[in-house]
């Protein structure tokens, strides 16, 4: 029977795992956020003043983007150990290095008082962020999954995603009160950005706290019991399912270029600073940004109960159509130089940016084998990352500054997006799979597939699960 939906797990423990993951989620990428922003903002003029303009710009937006190049460091390291010692150690891990590197760019001297040392440990840091960020999210999405029901995977893996868009709320929330009220303009610049950086290390204490009191994944307390730990994790997912590390890895390239547009700092430096742009003011811009990752956390929400409603896949091609249609009408309404129309086509945006995000983390833990989950869902992330995300907002600005447009921007974006559909109708959708090690080496976990196989899904439905059907099967089959 599958471990994830045995019944001595209680609704309580579930709960308190849910509550884990999504404190812990937050607190990641509240840190990781408010350094995208902040390159967005202040530090091309605080760390490469030097070089100044548009290249310092550039060179602001690329240390957002050279951590994620040390993401699939930080998702080896911890796919290692996750599928080897357990997932629980890790995410504590992970939460207090992001924590430590953050607090300490909020405490950094500028290019001003300590020279070319400045932008180089700004990066040294801004690499452990992204070596934290690589290992964060595999771990708290199997752990929240592999607690979960079986009918309610895409939901309970939901909740860790939701803190992606909950902590971009609470990042640009902080640097709008910051620079609209409490550090307003040279103030901002010269102390007041700062603080969002070193409150971090209260956020971590709350996060440390709260993923201290939850117990190990009950699927890898089966693999530990019965000594079934893969040696050499990711030789072995190589080995075996490279062609699903690249197809997922393709996905969330899309979500996630898509993401850096709105959320990531470019459409906040470009409407603020570019002089290409609208040139609107920095802390109604920054709302916008807040109210763009309010409409992205409810549809990431919306989309968890969709994902076990109709389907993980079925779920994703609705967002991937809905960000399709508005690729070109996102800056047209940017470019008219209302603050409305901006707020518009962000949140209209976001909608789909949800709905491709909140059941990925159901899909890509059912993607792969216990044996090596931790290591594929990591992996396929940080791989995605780096294509999608990692150089999205530098290659915005790069095609601005080429073509003194944002149609080049869209073009690119509408690229990212049907690639990740692409990959997304080749995928398979194994929604209700048993998720155990004993399932894994019965001989039947090729034959679970709802969608091309209904007949011999439905047979290991009855077997593992006691139901008939796999959550969003129709009832015709």
């Amino acid at each position: 029977m599958d471990t994830a939906a045995k019944p001595q797990l209680t609704a309580s423990q579930r709960r308190r795992v849910a509550g884990a993951t999504i404190v812990g989620t937050t607190v990641e990428w509240y840190d990781f956020f408010i350094y995208a922003n902040a390159a967005a903002l202040v530090f091309n003029e605080l760390f490469f003043s030097q070089v100044g303009g548009t290249f310092g710009q550039i060179l602001s937006f690329l240390t957002v983007g050279i951590s994620f190049l040390f993401r699939p460091l930080g998702a080896a390291l911890v796919g290692h150990f996750g599928d080897r010692v357990g997932r629980k150690a890790m995410l504590v891990i992970t939460l207090v290095l992001m924590g430590v590197a953050t607090t300490l760019i909020g405490v950094l001297p500028t290019y001003d008082t300590i020279g070319v040392a400045a932008p180089i440990l700004l990066i040294i840091l801004r690499i452990l962020q992204g070596i934290s960020a690589g290992g964060e999210w595999g771990g708290a999405v199997l752990m929240a999954v592999e607690y979960a029901p079986v009918n309610q995977r895409g939901r309970f893996g939901m909740f860790p995603q939701l803190g992606v868009p909950l902590g971009m709320l609470l990042a640009t929330g902080v640097l709008a009160l910051m620079s609209g009220v409490i550090t307003p303009g040279d103030a901002f610049m010269e102390w007041g950005w700062r603080v969002p950086f070193v409150f971090s290390i209260v956020l971590v204490v709350v996060g440390f706290i709260v993923r201290q009191a939850v117990d190990e994944s009950p699927v890898f307390k089966e693999i530990a019991a019965s000594g079934k730990q893969t040696k050499m994790p990711m030789v072995e997912l190589f080995k075996k399912h490279w062609k699903l590390v690249i197809l997922l890895a393709l996905v969330f390239a899309g979500n996630n270029a898509s993401g850096y547009m709105i959320t990531g700092g470019f459409i906040l430096n470009y409407s603020t600073q570019n002089p290409l742009g609208p040139g609107l003011d920095q802390t109604a811009v920054l709302n916008g940004v807040t109210l763009a990752a309010l409409a992205w956390l409810v549809f990431t929400f919306i989309s968890g109960y969709m994902a076990d409603r109709i389907g993980r896949k079925n779920t994703y091609v609705i967002g991937w159509l809905i960000m399709i249609l508005l690729a070109f009408p996102l800056f047209w309404l940017v470019d008219t130089g209302s603050i409305a129309m901006l707020y518009l086509a962000m949140c209209s945006f976001a909608v789909g940016l949800g709905l491709t995000y909140g059941p990925q983390a159901a899909w890509y833990a059912e993607t792969f084998p216990a044996s090596v989950r931790t290591s594929g869902v990591s992996i396929s992330y940080a791989i995605g990352a780096i294509l999608g995300g990692a150089f999205a907002p530098t290659i915005a600005a790069a095609l601005v500054d080429g073509f003194s447009t944002t149609l080049a921007v869209s073009q690119y974006l509408l690229i990212m997006i049907v690639v990740a559909l692409a990959a997304t109708l080749v995928l398979r959708d194994r929604r209700g799979i048993p998720l155990d090690i004993g399932f894994e080496e019965s001989g039947k976990y090729e034959l679970f597939d709802p969608d091309r196989r209904p007949t011999e899904t439905r047979a290991i439905m009855i077997e593992y699960h006691g139901v008939e059907d796999a959550p969003g099967t129709s009832k015709k089959q």
